[in-house]
């Protein structure tokens, strides 16, 4: 993707309340030099999600995170959508897990509905990871940047590491979950690779690309 924006190190806005996405946006953005602040360190609100698709409520939070802090921010929003549901949860993934994130539950819930529409080969089963990465700049600019991964449920979950739904997803070429791979096997990604595996890594690494590296210094990673 092309794109006329090019950020220069300094403050940036992670436009999240979500440990576990903050933690792999920085780990991302490590190498680039800028002075990353998280939405909840902030004290931001988090604003309502009431876009029907993961561009549009990643513009949502990194504009309103934009607004709120006067600074560039990016914001993702993130989701599994499943084959056999149609597609679901999809951008509803985190209110899946209820008020109280419970994503344990939330895996059996999407077993369940698998094991009801009938899907019980890996063929059957298969979903895919998709984020959105938005970024708002103070001028009023906004792009967006997708990445996709295609796998396959596992069941039941295997693996700690990761989080929300990571212990049920098995990428495409791989014999483990993302909840059995270390963080830097799953969204590990730094300029110049060729490629990048999670879904939040292919996004970064669209934005990265189009935006930080023309006009970044390339440090080495913390």
């Amino acid at each position: 993707m092309t794109t006329s924006v090019h950020l220069q190190p300094g403050p940036l806005v992670v436009a999240s309340h979500n440990a576990g996405k903050i933690r792999e946006i920085v780990d991302l953005l490590g190498p680039y030099g800028f002075d990353v602040r998280s939405a909840g360190e902030l004290g931001l609100p988090e604003p309502e999600e009431t876009g029907t698709t993961f561009e549009e409520n990643a513009i949502l939070k990194a504009v309103a995170a934009c607004q709120a802090s006067g600074m560039p921010a990016i914001a993702d929003d993130s989701g599994i959508c499943v084959d056999a549901m149609g597609g679901e949860p999809g951008i509803y993934s985190a209110r899946f897990a209820g008020p109280s994130k419970d994503f344990a539950q939330a895996m059996r819930n999407i077993e369940e509905a698998v094991q009801a529409a009938g899907a019980k080969t890996p063929a059957e089963r298969g979903a895919e990871f998709v984020s959105v990465i938005a970024l708002a700049l103070p001028g009023g600019a906004v792009e967006t940047f997708k990445g996709v991964v295609r796998g396959t449920l596992a069941w039941p979950p295997r693996g700690t590491e990761g989080f929300g739904y990571d212990p049920m997803f098995q990428p495409e070429g791989h014999d483990r979950t993302f909840g059995e791979m270390s963080a830097e096997e799953k969204h590990g990604w730094k300029p110049g690779e060729a490629s990048a595996l999670s879904h939040r890594a292919r996004a970064f690494k669209a934005f990265a690309e189009a935006c930080l590296q023309p006009n970044a210094p390339q440090q080495e990673p913390r």
